[in-house]
């Protein structure tokens, strides 16, 4: 099989002594649930299974059950993967938690969290579930003599295997630390992972993309695969089998084996033993990147909790800086988006975060920018129209609210040129079942005012965020929604931020995918293809930062992904602010946040 794809055997040059018999039959896929549960504690039940070099062990507590002080003797990374647990881990108590992704309404929209920690060899530990109960999940390496005993299976090797070959770690012992709080690496085409390494194993947790393919491939390390989520067919040797949900498999080194993701795509685990070498290289790659642009350490912080605070914030929108404050739109939306003008304002920000309506009850304004003056233009999206404002909130004059002799839907973002023009997004986000326009389109409004469509109508089932670049030369357009049954409109945009070039009248051409928006599993699940991509900004570099669903997802000026910036609830939209237009400001819902970064945010500021 090695020679028939061309491919190359590779060995591992130091002694592993690895003499410990795996509990997987090689190329053999299995389910989790085949696998016997054993009674570690009171409360407590385990499935265990290992390779030859590491282990892992599925544990499910009872509300408040406990696994007492015990001395690990291997390295151990645990994954709380449900509910909550106290964990001691050498004499500091950490309190874990697991949260599931929150579908998105209009009034919240929780992303997930999975904390882990990783323990070093000889670490003292002990865990106590919470009154709900947990689920984690353990990987060892060594492996665990006392468990392989409990299996019921006779343990063939020393007290530990011994490995030479040990990694440098990429994360600290006994800290906390979110799952999704790591960044994904590109490892292929359609294909990042968040990669944890101990000193024995690494841990990869794989995200591919619908219909994509990881080429058939060899490496001389050991693979433990656990299908997480989607479906994949797996090719080990010269067959071909299909793995979905909680199925697993074990690869030993020099296999030859391939993946194509199904159309739903594939969320899988893979326990490499051990470490591997080439993906620590890739990982540190990818970090540096992203690091480029948020300096490592630099964590969100909440600058307003509009739930404790007033004015009181419900979904905030289309925030911009400008002369030193941030101004937002604090739109009002009850569970299903029905919007209410009357519970809605326009709010201003100081850098310290003290913040005022300065207009409410008027309007249920949506994207902001800049305009002439000193003045801001707005988004009126329920009253049809594009308006500009002072900022103490006085409508100085509509500049647009009709095309083609009919009304406008919902301007919804917008962006001004240099020549004095601007572009907005009309997703028809209205409260009107009929609609004025023919589709969801994007429009020109030039210098003199004349207004022009300039995508077809539905060419995107919803645009939304909209950006230029620095130069001008190009048009940016995300787009939320698409491939989805309840949704009225499909198109062919899917989870694409589209670029177009502009043209000397204000027109676009040459409409190309500039970056792919990556998804999340609930999407994914239902073979949508909706990135829940709303606001945009960009700095001086070309940049391009991008509130989803994920969470602010960050492409460089060629599209290539960067990073992703995550948060607690997912974002809405952004903007470049501060003094040195370095920190980037995110909305989401009644929250405001800011995070520094490396780089300098662009905003026109028209004169």
């Amino acid at each position: 099989m090695i020679e028939k794809y061309g491919l190359e055997k590779r060995t591992i040059e130091n002694n592993l002594g690895a003499d410990t018999h795996s509990s997987l039959e090689a190329g053999s896929v299995v389910n989790l649930k085949s696998l016997d549960n054993h009674q570690l504690q009171q409360g407590v039940q385990a499935k265990v299974f290992w390779g030859t070099g590491a282990m892992v062990v599925l544990l499910e507590l009872e509300p408040l059950a406990e696994i007492p002080d015990e001395v690990v003797s291997t390295e151990k990374f645990v994954f709380l993967l449900e509910g909550d647990v106290e964990f001691l881990a050498d004499g500091e108590v950490h309190t874990m938690q697991a949260l599931e992704r929150e579908a998105p309404t209009g009034i919240h929209g929780g992303t997930p969290r999975v904390d882990f920690i990783y323990l070093e060899k000889d670490s003292k530990q002990a865990i106590q579930a919470g009154s709900k109960g947990a689920k984690i999940l353990e990987v060892y390496s060594p492996q665990r003599a006392d468990y392989i005993k409990l299996s019921g299976k006779e343990f063939k090797g020393g007290s530990a295997n011994p490995v030479n070959a040990q990694a440098e770690p990429n994360i600290r012992p006994n800290k906390v630390y979110d799952l999704y709080s790591i960044q994904l690496t590109k490892l292929a085409s359609g294909a990042f992972s968040r990669l944890i390494s101990g000193k024995n194993v690494l841990l990869s947790f794989i995200y591919l993309d619908p219909d994509s393919e990881f080429e058939n491939h060899i490496h001389p390390e050991e693979q433990i695969q656990i299908a997480l989520r989607g479906s994949a067919t797996e090719l080990l040797l010269d067959e071909e089998h299909f793995m979905e949900e909680n199925d697993l498999v074990r690869i030993p080194g020099n296999f030859v084996h391939g993946v194509s993701a199904g159309e739903r795509g594939f969320d899988g685990l893979d326990v490499f033993w051990p470490s591997r070498a080439d993906y620590l290289t890739m990982e540190k790659e990818q970090k540096g990147l992203f690091e480029s642009i948020i300096p490592e350490g630099s964590e969100p912080t909440l600058v307003i909790d509009g739930k404790s605070t007033q004015p009181e914030l419900f979904f905030t929108e289309g925030p911009k800086w400008m002369n030193g404050k941030l101004y937002f739109s604090n739109m009002f939306f009850d569970e299903d988006f029905n919007a209410d003008p009357k519970k809605s304002s326009i709010v201003e920000m100081d850098e310290d975060g003290n913040y005022r309506n300065i207009t409410e009850g008027k309007m249920q304004a949506n994207g902001l920018y800049p305009y002439k003056n000193s003045n801001l233009i707005v988004c009126d999206m329920m009253g049809h129209r594009v308006v500009e404002m002072t900022t103490s909130g006085q409508v100085v004059k509509v500049l647009a609210d009709s095309y083609d002799g009919k009304p406008l839907d919902g301007p919804n973002d917008i962006v001004t040129d240099s020549k004095g023009g601007f572009y907005f997004t009309d997703p028809q986000f209205t409260m009107e079942e009929e609609k004025f326009q023919p589709g969801r389109a994007v429009y020109y409004v030039n210098p003199e005012g004349d207004i022009s469509r300039v995508t077809e109508p539905n060419g995107f089932a919803m645009p939304n965020g909209i950006v230029l670049s620095v130069d001008g030369k190009t048009l940016y357009i995300n787009n939320t929604y698409d491939k989805e049954s309840w949704y009225p409109v499909q198109s062919e945009k899917d989870n694409y931020i589209w670029a177009y070039d502009v043209n000397e009248d204000g027109s676009i051409q040459n409409g190309r995918q500039f970056a792919k928006v990556l998804l999340v599993g609930d999407v994914l699940e239902r073979k949508g293809r909706s990135s829940g991509a709303d606001g945009m900004a960009i700095d001086t570099e070309g940049n391009l930062y991008v509130a989803t669903y994920y969470g602010v997802q960050i492409f460089n000026s060629a599209g290539q992904y960067i990073g992703m910036v995550n948060l607690p609830t997912f974002p809405i939209s952004l903007s470049f602010g501060g003094e040195d237009m370095q920190t980037l400001y995110i909305v989401s819902f009644s929250n405001v946040y800011k995070i520094k970064t490396n780089k300098s945010g662009y905003i026109n500021y028209a004169e």
